[in-house]
């Protein structure tokens, strides 16, 4: 049961110390206080006999009302690894044609990417709740009809038309790593804490992402095509609604104290380039395994990348240092290339094992990515700023998600699809290298 509302952190007044003040460090009790230095923040006292959370997952979770929102955005991630999935079998099915999937799937990512940015805008400017739910009605509605018009077998471009009524989705990630900077920002280990904040949100989607297209397969194949799409509208619009029903952890809205665009920022053009080409790997990675495993062992397959992510995520956010970006994009760029490997082999198990261990590339890759994005984003406008990072992913995603489907439908074998997401990589490292991301903003602090 979460803890009472009212204790929840605030930007007004000095932060109170209940529940996080008391870790020091992870698995370490306060420091005793020696005469002559700094007094310690005060800390509520102890039931005898009580211990205290040392796995720095438990100790996020102790702040009030932080599992009710992550329980609410929990629900309204999981669709998001079922629709792009879902749509794919649906048109695949109905038309036959995996190039046309994966262009309508492209076109409404570049929806997205164009409106994503807008709608995180007047989040920051509203407030969450005012502006999550109907935008996620509109969405939810745009879903509902590509449904009945790729059903229909409506003409193709129908399918483009509709798919832009989906983008205007909200960034669910991006607001609940909103609301862990705001409860962690007074924390006395604000940087430690928020790193396992954000490798936890990191392994959440992932999660999200491991599970969608495996239950988006499983109900497009076990009951309609067009199954994954309702079930998966149905839990975007309730875990919408129970993530805006927590107030008590929604970040106020501040005062605007500079004019100046997240996208102005020293460093973040160079870093939105770097996850432009990220997204293209994960889109081409998706729509060329769904045409190389071409059934219901599709989805599976897929989630083990995902899995392998989650659990490098998890493990990743344990840890005192955080890597580097251009290090974690070498890491990237080399394992991308064990799916081409194994599918050459032409063994499915062999290919399920290669997206396993490239996907323990991804999670660390995507935290650090996101560190640095809250770092140059300033703090009135950190949904923007989450959400443009977000938009440059969904650009890339869709960018490799028509490159994937061509080469699946038009290359000699769909093995040649697999080339797509090992370019992507390498190229997101030598923008990398090449614009010196992090580099400077990294100096800055010393």
């Amino acid at each position: 049961m979460p803890p009472p509302p009212d204790l929840i952190l605030t930007p007004a007044g000095p932060a109170p110390a209940p529940r996080y003040t008391r870790h020091h460090s992870p698995g370490a009790p306060a420091p005793a206080h020696s005469p002559g230095s700094p007094a310690p923040a005060r800390a509520p006292r102890r039931t005898p006999g009580a211990a205290a959370p040392v796995n720095p997952y438990l100790r996020l979770f102790t702040l009030p009302g932080a599992r009710a929102f992550t329980l609410g955005n929990l629900l309204a991630r999981l669709p998001m690894g079922m629709f792009g999935v879902s749509a794919v079998i649906l048109i695949a099915e109905t038309y036959g044609s995996y190039a046309l999937a994966g262009a309508v799937g492209a076109a409404g990512l570049f929806a997205g990417a164009l409106t994503a940015p807008w709608i995180a805008r007047l989040v920051d400017r509203y407030g969450q709740a005012r502006i999550a739910v109907p935008a996620t009605v509109h969405a939810v509605l745009g879903r509902l009809v590509l449904l009945l018009c790729a059903s229909a077998q409506a003409p193709a471009w129908t399918l483009f038309a509709t798919t832009a009524l989906t983008a205007t989705a909200p960034n669910t990630g991006g607001m609940s790593r909103a609301r862990w900077a705001h409860l962690l920002k007074d924390a006395p280990d604000a940087k430690a804490a928020l790193h396992t904040a954000n490798a936890f949100e990191q392994a959440a989607d992932e999660l999200c992402f491991m599970l969608g297209p495996v239950l988006a397969a499983f109900l497009c194949s076990a009951l309609f095509p067009g199954a994954g799409t309702l079930v998966a509208a149905a839990l975007f619009l309730t875990g919408v609604l129970l993530f805006a029903a927590q107030r008590s952890t929604e970040p106020p809205v501040a005062p605007r104290t500079t004019g100046r665009s997240p996208l102005r920022a020293p460093g973040m053009p160079a870093l939105l380039a770097v996850f432009l080409a990220t997204g293209a790997v994960f889109g081409a990675m998706e729509i060329v395994t769904l045409a190389y495993v071409d059934g219901p062992a599709a989805g599976p397959v897929l989630a083990l990348q995902a899995a392998g992510s989650c659990a490098a995520g998890l493990a990743y956010g344990r840890a005192r240092r955080s890597a580097r970006l251009p290090g974690c994009l070498a890491a990237m760029a080399a394992l991308m290339a064990l799916p081409l490997l194994a599918a050459l082999t032409g063994s499915l198990l062999a290919l399920a094992g290669a997206l396993l261990l490239a996907g323990l590339t991804i999670a660390p890759t995507m935290v650090t990515g996101m560190t640095l994005v809250q770092r140059l984003t300033p703090p009135d406008r950190l949904n923007e700023g989450m959400t443009l990072a977000v938009t440059a992913l969904l650009g890339g995603v869709a960018a490799g998600s028509a490159l994937g489907g061509w080469l699946s439908e038009h290359a000699p074998t769909t093995t040649c699809g697999y080339l797509a997401p090992v370019t992507a990589a390498t190229l997101a490292l030598l923008l990398c290298l090449a614009t010196g991301v992090g580099r400077r903003e990294r100096e800055r602090k010393r």
